[in-house]
């Protein structure tokens, strides 16, 4: 089956938010390397997809005005096979990358990125409601510590379990990168 590494909002306008902490994305960042490295090493399409919302002004980070729609500071560099843009949480949703999957003969994908619990995991669910095959590689994915509405806090590493939990035998195989790297081949 052809594999497809998605590496979704890997963006610099992360760093610019007041939630950003580097202590949780330097493993992040190890492990995606390594999936992209392991990914090209392998011949996989890799294909990049940007988050763009909000005001189109250079004071959003999330605007292609403001500079910070460009890969994060410290991601691997990579070929990418497509990248697309995406308005919403999944990467499925108007951008086009469901039509270019389907024109490449792509059966499986393996997601990772920013942000755990919202991009990564939509698109996760999405992607498998339409019949694709998804490897989540949760270490390979960020996110960062909430308030839950009650006031109490909730940890990063508590929201992956979570994701990984409910993602799990319903819409995922959840991986480490040479779990996902394994299957691809």
């Amino acid at each position: 089956m052809k594999t497809c590494l998605i590496v979704i909002d890997a963006q610099e306008s992360f760093r610019q938010r007041p939630y950003w902490d580097e202590s949780l994305a330097a493993p992040y960042l190890a492990a995606q390397n390594a999936l992209i490295a392991g990914a090209a090493e392998a011949g996989l399409p890799i294909v990049r997809v940007y988050h763009v919302d909000g005001p189109t002004t250079a004071a959003n980070p999330f605007a292609v005005e403001s500079g910070f729609v460009r890969p994060i500071e410290g991601l691997a560099g990579f070929d990418a096979a497509a990248t697309f843009t995406k308005h919403r949480h999944s990467a499925l949703v108007n951008s086009g990358l469901d039509i270019w999957l389907t024109q490449q003969g792509i059966g499986r994908l393996i997601v990772s990125g920013i942000r755990t619990e919202q991009c990564c995991e939509t698109t996760t669910r999405h992607a498998s409601d339409l019949g694709w095959e998804v490897d989540y590689v949760t270490d390979a994915t960020l996110t960062f510590d909430m308030v839950q509405p009650d006031g109490k806090p909730l940890s990063a590493a508590d929201i992956k379990a979570r994701t990984a939990t409910v993602l799990a035998g319903r819409f995922a195989t959840i991986c480490g990168v040479a779990q996902a790297l394994e299957r691809a081949a």
